[in-house]
């Protein structure tokens, strides 16, 4: 099942909402080594794309690999696609897991690869959402859907706006920080130059729309949440206490 894609999870030093965010230690390690720990779980083809040496031990000591990329990068794609063609590796689908990833699982995974499989070349995931203050939140990505199942379009905003000003969030799709890639499409989008939209809204995967391509995109029925902020970092350590703990 796991032989035909390979998992890159990109992991930038410099987060300006979170200082060092890749290293900050959550419960007992780095959240790096929880995001590494949970990919691991789905596929034992993982690497770590950074441009951090302390990254880069963070992962070795765990048994993992971790390749050095440049800082310069204009996002995670960018890093993972730098990786991809250095280490020359052959797998025909690439995963990009954000870094910031920990509760990720193969349910949230192997609906990208089945698209890939089916022949899409870019794909990705999304939830419904659980509230409308989380709707609200700009630090949630929403995301908007045509009738087959494609993103019409990815915003920080809340859309689509409802001008009768009722907000079910059930009627809102939040978007999860997993991207797939048919190994040369992902050559492809590193190949453009970033557009207005992307620039605007700082999300890559807008570049891809900007290009008239789709991006296929699977709902999934649970998720956990991303580490975005100080509060998703204590929200993470209760849970992950909980978890191995019992209490």
């Amino acid at each position: 099942m796991s032989e035909d894609f390979l998992i890159v999870i990109p992991a930038r030093i410099g987060s300006k909402r979170i200082v060092q965010k890749p290293l900050r230690k959550i419960y007992d390690k780095p959240l790096i080594g929880w995001v590494y720990e949970a990919a691991r779980k789905i596929t034992k083809n993982v690497i770590v794309a950074t441009d951090s040496e302390e990254i880069v031990r963070v992962v070795e000591k765990l048994g993992g690999m971790a390749v050095i990329t440049s800082r310069e990068l204009p996002s995670g794609t960018d890093r993972v696609a730098e990786a991809v063609k250095r280490c020359g590796f052959n797998f025909r689908y690439i995963v990009n897991i954000q870094g910031d990833e920990p509760f990720v699982d193969e349910s949230h995974v192997f609906p990208v690869v089945e698209r890939l499989r089916k022949g899409d070349k870019f794909a990705t995931v999304a939830v419904k959402f659980a509230s409308a203050d989380e709707v609200l939140d700009s630090n949630n990505v929403k995301v908007v859907l045509d009738k087959f199942g494609y993103a019409l379009y990815f915003s920080r905003y809340p859309i689509p706006y409802n001008r009768y000003g009722v907000m079910e969030s059930s009627d809102y799709f939040k978007h999860l920080g997993i991207y797939g890639f048919e190994k040369e499409s992902l050559f492809r989008f590193v190949s453009w130059d970033v557009g207005f939209l992307e620039k605007a809204e700082k999300l890559e995967q807008l570049r891809i729309l900007e290009y008239g391509e789709k991006i296929a995109v699977s709902i999934v029925s649970t998720y956990g949440f991303g580490i975005d902020t100080e509060e998703d970092l204590k929200k993470a350590e209760k849970l992950l206490k909980e978890r191995f703990n019992g209490c």
